[in-house]
């Protein structure tokens, strides 16, 4: 019977990466300019989760009410299936179109 996983596959995968790896580092390290491009796109991505964190405490609540209004019917128990003064869904030519259910 044959091993799951063969030790030879496994070990030139690991060589090629740790080349791939030590490769890397040696280009990080010769290039400033690359250095200090990754810190502001980092930077900018750390501050970017920060605020989106901020924002949804601050309006979480109220981006989820519009779009899980309470009440009955309709999907998600709070959007009816269409408004009240419409019976289906008509165009302003006054045409009625047939709605999901038809």
């Amino acid at each position: 019977m044959e091993e799951p996983w063969d030790f030879e596959f496994v070990s030139r995968i690991m060589d090629g990466l740790v080349s791939f790896l030590s490769e890397f580092v040696e280009d990080w390290l010769a290039n400033d300019m690359r250095v200090a491009i990754f810190k502001i796109l980092f930077s900018w991505l750390v501050f970017s989760l920060i605020a989106i964190h901020f924002a949804w405490k601050v309006y979480g609540n109220t981006v989820n009410d519009m779009y899980y209004r309470q009440g009955t019917g309709g999907q998600n128990g709070g959007t009816p299936d269409t408004a009240p003064h419409l019976s289906g869904w008509e165009s302003a030519a006054g045409e009625v179109f047939k709605t999901h259910r038809e």
